[in-house]
């Protein structure tokens, strides 16, 4: 992303977003950490400092002495054992233990109990209460229709999804993990494979809000806001469905989603850091192998600084509820430029700099202004209000579009020839396997690119705008509505382990049967693969029917 930025708008640009970049790696590690530091402590007893430590080292091994392609490798097995583990709790909740009507019927009592009731119910061995109204999943929800749990007429529930879309539109545009995964693909493969997985992806909030986190209400389990803001409600649930052999797949689920994302995060950054800044500013000339050996290190002082880092975090009363929630004050304002950046022949390099840093400044003021005014004081839970930071969020995003845009249009207009983006790129290796005519071909590139922005589309509105538009006229869900809603949810779930899984294997079917019969021949002393064997053999048919003749 920063290498096409240099390209395009030179180097106050490159270092601008060089900044976002990082501050997108960065947070989404952090996530990780905090997340899977909490679920480890909660599960097994180990100290969240200790485990913030070990889990990068799971990361760095492998990460340091693969690179990308373990990245890839390790991606498919992982989201396997993920989505396996996704089917397993579906199943637990809604067919083996539970229906939908059950915990239907279990979600309307919870909220029908009065604050006395929730008092005694939430109360310890002494009869001593430790319920506080808000923070425990007991009694109508304030600001949901009818104080019900089965609902999409929601309050917080529209805040937290418009600071989602703004958070995960910062994650994907400025995350280089997302761009070096798109670039290292086939361009015929990259627009549909994105298009497919984030149609998968969907199953694992969806399907497993829907089956845990649903549970965890309609049970009333004893988890208060900030345990659930640590992500310790699956974990919670999974064993009160299972016992110990529930926590130890979420355990499982867990390591597979860090190390997994974490990959992901560290080749990201020892990317940015060897092209961008080493091979950018200091050493023009680098080869690919000191280009690799600078990787490595800064894959391990990377994790080693994120152990540290989010520690830090943890002792500051930050957790991953907040981290993700906050993610999209810092590098939203970043979002827009970018699109521009990749669209728009007429945007700006100077007003891309000005909007990015205009629109984060302006964020970080109205997210603490916002704090001060709806608490009266500003501290790490008054600015981690859904209030404020929806403010934040969007004021990140949406000034930094209309200063770019006026910017652009008015002020500095462009006319860039998107032809000539590639003359300004260099390659350290002119490696071009897997690049065929195809690949290259403009008319080819043209027609994927107007393939997926038509789906992406069309896909973005219904997700964000009709479904949730479908829902509201039902009000509070009926049984019928939400037995239909749980069977999209497992449906949804079962359909994406399914392609998951199986679509990657049916597509790489003769690259694995070459892998495969090349193993067997070395195992059994012959030479080549599978193709090549059938060839040989095709040459000695043909020459036998020449004798023939």
């Amino acid at each position: 992303m920063c290498e096409i930025v240099n390209a395009r708008w030179g180097k106050t640009a490159h270092i601008t977003f060089l900044f976002f970049a990082f501050c997108a790696n960065i947070i989404v590690t952090s996530m990780l950490l905090l997340g899977g530091a909490a679920t480890v402590e909660a599960l097994t007893g180990v100290d969240y400092r200790l485990a913030s430590f070990l889990i990068p080292w799971g990361v760095i091994l492998y990460t340091s002495a693969g690179g990308l392609k373990a990245t890839f490798l390790a991606s498919y097995l992982h989201t396997v054992i993920i989505f396996a583990v996704l089917i397993t709790m579906i199943t637990m909740v809604y067919i083996k233990v539970y229906s939908s009507d059950q915990i239907y019927a279990f979600l309307e009592q919870t909220v029908s109990y009065s604050d006395a009731e929730c008092e005694a119910i939430f109360s310890n061995e002494d009869g001593e209460t430790f319920f506080v109204k808000g923070q425990y999943a007991c009694g109508p929800v304030s600001g949901n229709n009818g104080g019900s749990y089965l609902t999409m007429l929601s309050g917080d529930g529209l805040m937290f999804g418009i600071i989602n879309i703004v958070g995960n539109f910062g994650t994907v545009f400025v995350d280089q993990s997302y761009w070096q995964s798109a670039i290292a693909a086939r361009p015929s493969s990259a627009a549909k494979g994105y298009l497919l997985g984030g149609i998968c992806w969907f199953a694992i909030p969806f399907s497993l809000a829907t089956s845990l986190g649903l549970t965890s209400t309609a049970l009333m389990l004893p988890i208060s806001a900030s345990e659930a803001g640590s992500g310790l409600v699956p974990p919670a649930v999974a064993t009160e469905l299972m016992g110990n052999a529930g926590a130890a797949l979420i355990l499982v689920m867990l390591f597979m989603a860090i190390v997994s994302t974490g990959s992901a995060e560290s080749i990201a950054v020892s990317s940015l850091i060897a092209y961008d800044v080493y091979r950018q500013y200091f050493n023009p000339d680098a080869t690919g192998k000191q280009i690799l050996l600078v990787s490595r290190i800064v894959i391990v002082a990377f994790g080693l600084f994120m152990g540290c880092f989010s520690i830090v975090l943890n002792e500051i009363g930050l957790n991953l509820g907040w981290v993700y929630l906050f993610m999209g004050v810092v590098i939203g304002s970043a979002v827009i430029p970018l699109w521009n950046m990749m669209t728009w022949s007429k945007a700006s390099g100077k007003g891309a700099v000005i909007a990015a840093w205009s629109g984060l400044i302006l964020a970080v003021i109205g997210w603490l202004s916002g704090a001060q005014a709806q608490s009266g004081k500003i501290s790490v839970a008054t600015l981690g209000t859904n209030e404020v930071m929806l403010s934040g969020n969007l004021i990140a995003i949406l000034s930094s579009g209309l200063i770019h845009y006026v910017y652009s249009k008015f002020i500095d207009p462009q006319d860039f020839d998107f032809a000539e983006l590639d003359k300004n790129i260099t390659l350290v290796e002119h490696d071009m396997s897997g690049l065929g005519a195809e690949q290259q071909d403009p008319v080819e590139l043209r027609r994927a690119e107007r393939w997926i922005t038509r789906r992406g589309y069309i896909l973005t509105i219904l997700l964000i705008v009709v479904w949730p538009l479908l829902s509201i006229p039902a009000g509070v869900f009926t049984e019928s509505y939400f037995a239909f809603w749980v069977l999209v949810a497992i449906a949804w779930g079962f359909g994406a382990a399914i392609t998951i899984t199986l679509l990657p294997l049916m597509e790489s079917s003769e690259e694995i049967l070459e892998v495969l019969s090349g193993m067997w021949n070395y195992i059994t002393c012959r030479s080549g693969n599978a193709k090549e064997l059938a060839k040989e053999e095709g040459e000695v048919e043909e020459e036998g029917e020449v004798v023939d003749a």
